[in-house]
């Protein structure tokens, strides 16, 4: 080290030396001031330092989507002759939604069975006669093939005939109608959506560090704007094998509960994951602690007197905060358990300062606070 760094070293250490002396002398000379002067004690609201359960979450903002949905479609194109809901019904499996004009479909299909029955009765003839030895068994051969393609075209003309018919295919609350009586329909048209509300999807995506964190079966805890005082359970279901290479991002899908069947498909929800087993935290209410630009603090209410004439004083001390959840902060380092803490009016506390504790009115300390109504 040459001699001008250590010229250049000893002078940052006189600078710093100075600031901090010139801070604790100011500190000394406002103790001995308000002393003297016999300020006014301040008053704040102290609550205890306590040590709570925290479960660790990994929070998200997914999509719903339903475990069984479409939009109900005519395979086939045709003529409405009657429609058999109204919009917004509850819908069985199996239930007729919709029936498409089949006179032409109907009668083709009579005349295919005609043929098929008198296909079948020349066959059972010609079958006996060949026992007789009457026909050749080529000729039976041909009329066993007669027979099996009539039954065939039958068949065809019956799929076509219950395609006319169109059904839900599983249960579900139906939509609104997209057809009429009288109206023709063209292939993949839609004629109203079906969704099954029970249970829905909730589709959401995780940064790809928080796949250690999550595992199929973990729950979730989805909520919705729309219904802030509700809070809907699930679990894990299924995690993508793959990270998506924009944003490596990881897709992750849970199943929920939807008691009452309020969620609807294609809502919004800020899901939570309980990842992990829970922690317990030194915990305080966030408006406790002073954040400066040279650390963290808070104020600790303490007794210079006794319980009969007590003299409750504020010390100032550093803390090392941790996670935080809601309206709460978890402290680390820096106070202990049963300690006296300040809630509100730090703003005009110096170490020292005389205090009273007036806890009428605490500031929110909320795990999980929600937007009020209105």
């Amino acid at each position: 080290m040459t001699k001008r760094m250590v010229i250049m070293l000893a002078a940052v250490l006189v600078v710093f030396g100075g600031i901090f002396g010139y801070k604790a002398f100011m500190d000394h000379m406002m103790k001995k001031y308000m002393a003297a002067a016999g300020m006014p004690p301040v008053t704040v609201s102290a609550v205890k330092a306590a040590f709570d359960s925290w479960q660790p979450q990994i929070k998200a903002v997914g999509s719903l989507r339903a475990v069984r949905g479409v939009d109900v479609a005519s395979e086939i194109a045709g003529l409405v002759e009657s429609v058999h809901f109204t919009s917004g019904d509850e819908a069985k499996a199996g239930q007729v939604l919709l029936q498409l004009n089949a006179d032409t479909d109907t009668a083709q299909l009579q005349a295919m069975q005609a043929a098929a029955d008198l296909a079948k009765s020349t066959y059972e003839r010609d079958k006996k006669q060949l026992e007789a030895q009457a026909i050749s068994l080529s000729t039976l051969e041909a009329d066993e093939a007669d027979l099996r393609a009539k039954q065939a075209q039958v068949s065809q003309q019956a799929a076509l005939v219950a395609k006319k018919t169109i059904r839900a295919p599983f249960a579900g609350r139906l939509g609104i109608a997209s057809v009429n009586p009288g109206q023709y329909v063209n292939p993949g048209d839609r004629i109203v959506t079906l969704q099954s509300l029970d249970s829905l999807l909730v589709d959401f995506l995780l940064p790809q560090q928080e796949l250690s964190r999550i595992s199929k079966g973990l729950r979730v805890m989805a909520t919705a704007d729309a219904y802030p005082e509700k809070s809907f359970t699930g679990v894990i279901t299924a995690i993508n094998p793959r990270v998506e290479d924009k944003t490596r991002n990881v897709r992750v899908e849970a199943r929920i509960d939807n008691p009452g069947r309020v969620l609807l498909p294609g809502m919004f929800v800020t899901v939570e994951v309980e990842a992990g087993e829970p922690r317990r935290y030194l915990t305080l209410p966030r408006t406790a602690v002073v954040f400066n630009p040279y650390g963290e603090t808070v104020y600790i209410v303490e007794n210079k007197g006794t319980e009969e004439k007590p003299a409750l004083t504020a010390r100032q001390t550093f803390v090392t905060v941790g996670p935080s959840r809601g309206d709460q902060v978890a402290v680390l380092k820096g106070v202990r358990e049963g300690d006296l803490v300040v809630t509100s009016g730090q703003l005009k506390l110096r170490s020292g300062s005389p205090v009273v504790v007036d806890n009428r009115v605490q500031p929110l300390s909320d795990p999980d606070p929600r937007p009020a109504d209105g």
